[in-house]
């Protein structure tokens, strides 16, 4: 089933109720999203537009841009979210790889995007700001306000999910009606949402924690949005009164529990917290608890898969752990020669289940890579169950970073590194930080005469990848430690910078 019509058909009883309140003082029901998204869906397909083509989008928080996302998934387009923190680099490979129909950005950065379009191939670029404006919403503001959404199966495409690569290169995980379907089902049943609860989302909604997670539950049970533009720390403290539950990164826990107004009073009308994209460390985890009273939910999930394990709702809520697999969803955890290990052994992570993505875009090798042959996903990350079935992440087995919520892979930063004058080579891993999760940090080997300094590098890098990906840290060695077969030991470089 196309995936917008099963969220509409949850919420056809509630049209004339709020589900947007947002910081900016908009109010839209659930019948504005109806006809807002028909309008954009209906303009969409008149400008030639056909079932799977991409649309990509690399625009500010708002609810408009909500409801693009939503025509999209109406007229059956496939939804290419960006980040908004890359660079022209980065987008131009995005365009390249996925031949979008239309490009939506920001209207400052119009020049820019047919200065790619013109690169890369792209028909039409359209503007739509965060107040409403741009030439998408002029274009728009004639078509019909009613749509027959296009009849879909459930393998159907609805989004590619950009996720960084090992090697460098970028894959698009295509993520499908069924997988949306599913998971935003599983999540309203397990984490008991209603037509009462009032969601605080803080969350940017280029990644699937605030697209996916955050506002399909709430289309599925009716709720409503308290909808902030950015995470801001003061302004979710004065809007917790006011909600029932909060999803955020392991960052928005650190930052208001330094605010002296968290208090348990400030949260009395809260039922639930959920933090995800990122290990919450279990200071933080047992801070907030003393500190408010709740415990925090921890689950997990990956751009190929949305949510794969949660800890219960009703039950214990471990820290340090992810939880349980979530309904018809299966996880295990072997080793390399693809045996099950015992309880409390770690392993290879692998899933399987109606959430899994198709695969990734334009990569059948990679994909064929990615799949053992009974059909399981290998996430790439290092689990470890314990005696209850309580599953832990404790490594994972590329190399990557988690920052902020955002992931981060080296290979992508040690070679823009390594390209700058006077860098012999580079290694970049990722060190607890108790604001971050985990910060980037880089080990940089600099010819003798070198002037390079750390500043001048996170500049370089400012104008090249996304602000999340630059070093917080950078260290300037001797040389890179290695193994016997001269591979870079970098759990030698994490320790001693975390020491440091």
């Amino acid at each position: 089933m196309n995936a917008y019509t099963y969220f509409a058909r949850a919420f056809a009883l509630r049209l004339p109720e709020i589900i947007i309140e947002s910081d900016c003082g908009e109010h839209y029901t659930y019948a504005d999203l109806e006809r807002e998204s028909a309008r954009l869906a209906a303009y969409l397909t008149g400008l030639g537009l056909r079932r799977g083509d991409r649309v990509a989008t690399q625009i500010d928080k708002s609810p408009h841009a909500l409801f693009l996302y939503l025509a999209c998934l109406r007229a059956g387009l496939c939804y290419l979210p960006l980040n908004t923190a890359y660079q022209h680099a980065e987008l131009r490979y995005f365009l390249q790889d996925a031949e979008p129909g239309v490009v939506v950005c920001r209207p400052s950065a119009r020049e820019s995007f047919l200065q790619l379009a013109r690169e890369t191939g792209a028909a039409i670029v359209h503007t739509l700001g965060d107040d409403a404006t741009g030439s998408l919403i002029d274009g728009a503001r004639g078509a019909p306000e009613r749509y027959d959404d296009a009849a879909l199966d459930d393998d159907a495409l609805a989004v590619i999910i950009y996720t960084s690569g090992t090697t460098g290169r970028c894959k698009g995980a295509m993520v499908t009606h069924g997988n949306l379907i599913s998971n935003a089902q599983a999540l309203t049943d397990a984490w008991h949402f209603t037509s009462t609860d009032v969601l605080l989302h803080a969350l940017p909604i280029f990644h699937i924690h605030g697209l996916f997670v955050a506002f399909h539950t709430v289309l599925l049970s009716g709720a409503r949005m308290l909808f902030q533009r950015k995470f801001d720390v003061a302004a979710v403290l004065r809007a917790l009164p006011g909600a029932t539950v909060l999803m955020g990164v392991p960052t928005f826990y650190t930052r208001l529990l330094d605010e002296t107004g968290l208090t348990r009073q400030a949260v009395a009308h809260m039922r639930l917290f959920v933090s995800g994209s990122a290990p919450l460390l279990p200071a933080t985890f047992e801070a907030w608890r003393e500190r408010t009273g709740h415990t925090i939910l921890e689950r997990y999930g990956m751009s190929e898969a949305g949510m794969i394990t949660s800890n219960p709702y009703a039950g214990e809520r471990r820290g340090s752990t992810v939880g349980k697999p979530l309904p018809e969803v299966k996880v295990r955890v072997v080793n390399d020669a693809g045996e099950t290990v015992s309880a409390g052994a770690p392993g290879q992570v692998q899933i399987t289940g109606p959430n899994v993505f198709a695969g990734y875009w334009r990569m059948p090798h990679k994909t064929r890579e990615e799949f053992t042959s009974d059909g399981w996903f290998r996430t790439g990350d290092i689990g470890r169950w314990d005696a209850d079935g309580y599953l832990s992440i404790v490594g994972r087995a590329k190399d990557l970073i988690i920052s902020g919520g955002y992931n981060v892979y080296p290979k992508e930063i040690e070679l823009a590194i390594d390209a700058l004058p006077g860098v012999v080579e580079s290694a970049v891993v990722g060190i607890p930080d108790a604001d971050f999760g985990e910060a980037v940090t880089a080990a940089v080997v600099k010819e003798a005469h070198c002037t390079l300094d750390e500043a001048a590098i996170v500049a370089s890098l400012r104008t090249q990848i996304a602000g999340y990906k630059v070093p917080k840290h950078v260290h300037f060695v001797a040389e890179l430690p290695r193994n016997a077969m001269g591979k870079i030991q970098k759990d030698a470089l994490r320790t001693r910078f975390a020491a440091s």
